[in-house]
């Protein structure tokens, strides 16, 4: 997508678009992708990774300049709930029994064919992880 795309993208759009930055940068990152938009009886997971010996569940928020909150301030205490629970669907269907956390990468669209990406890590701050 170019930039006025970007900018004029209806949010499904954008999210996807976001999606893909983030998993390129957890590629890069030489983190292996395990799956994106799994499905658990209570949600979705955007993308979910593996980070050396750690499941992580990746949170992907994406926003374009000029939004009232950047994206980062967009995951509130419902939905870290929400991310808590799917993750503990999500390690026990897989039989996981290794250590998981959840991050967050908050992509904002700026200007001329550019955007910020950052990357939160734990964002529960191990409080839910096992």
């Amino acid at each position: 997508m170019n930039w006025i795309d970007l900018m004029t993208a209806k949010n499904i759009e954008l999210g996807n678009w976001g999606e893909k930055i983030a998993i390129e940068k957890l590629k890069r990152m030489r983190w292996k992708i395990l799956g994106t938009n799994e499905k658990v009886p209570i949600g979705e997971l955007d993308v979910v990774a593996r980070d050396g010996k750690e499941i992580v569940i990746v949170e992907v928020r994406t926003r374009t300049c000029g939004r009232m909150l950047p994206p980062e301030f967009t995951v509130g205490p419902s939905k870290l709930k929400k991310l808590v629970r799917s993750g503990k669907i999500f390690v026990e269907k897989i039989k996981w029994e290794g250590p998981w956390r959840i991050d967050l990468i908050a992509i904002t669209v700026l200007a001329d064919n550019e955007w910020k990406i950052e990357h939160y890590r734990n964002i529960t701050d191990g409080e839910f992880c096992q």
